[in-house]
């Protein structure tokens, strides 16, 4: 299942979840995000002058909606897009990088490790609170950001 959360400037201006909060309320009964698909993306119409060369990563009221969005729903990189690149671009709205026209987005290693560990830990008791097994689902997810975890890792988690 494909579904978008629509965002623009009032919402990014006064912090409003309630785009994503829509979107996602009705899925939260019986989410499962191990077995369903769902494939989350985020349309973003925010307005900048023909000059602004900023990505919108690099935009502070843009990231900060990000941030609270991420503290209300952390597990919500499962139901990401992944191979639309939304994982990425939301790996970027949390995570200090650079940004290259021309080699895309390179994160600052260390945040990015700190970030995938986070997510790693707080999806996998989230996964557990839900009675799901998500381990494959989590090693694909860090394999799409660039890190490898061995099953021994998880065990250790358990």
């Amino acid at each position: 299942m494909s579904t978008s959360i629509a965002l623009n400037l009032h919402s990014f201006s006064t912090l409003d979840l309630t785009p994503a909060q829509a979107v996602l309320a009705p899925l939260l009964p019986n989410l499962d995000p191990v077995h369903q698909d769902i494939n989350l993306r985020f349309e973003i119409d925010y307005p900048r002058e023909p000059a602004d060369p900023r990505e919108l990563s690099e935009i502070p009221e843009v990231r900060l909606w990000f941030i609270r969005l991420d503290a209300h729903y952390p597990w919500l990189p499962l139901v990401l897009d992944w191979e639309a690149g939304e994982l990425g671009r939301y790996a970027a709205m949390l995570v200090p990088h650079q940004f290259s026209p021309r080699e895309g987005i390179r994160y600052n290693p260390e945040a990015l490790e700190i970030f995938v560990m986070q997510k790693v830990f707080v999806i996998s008791l989230w996964l557990q609170d839900q009675g799901l097994e998500g381990r494959s689902k989590l090693k694909f997810m860090t394999q799409m950001l660039g890190y490898e975890l061995e099953d021994a890792f998880f065990e250790v988690l358990a």
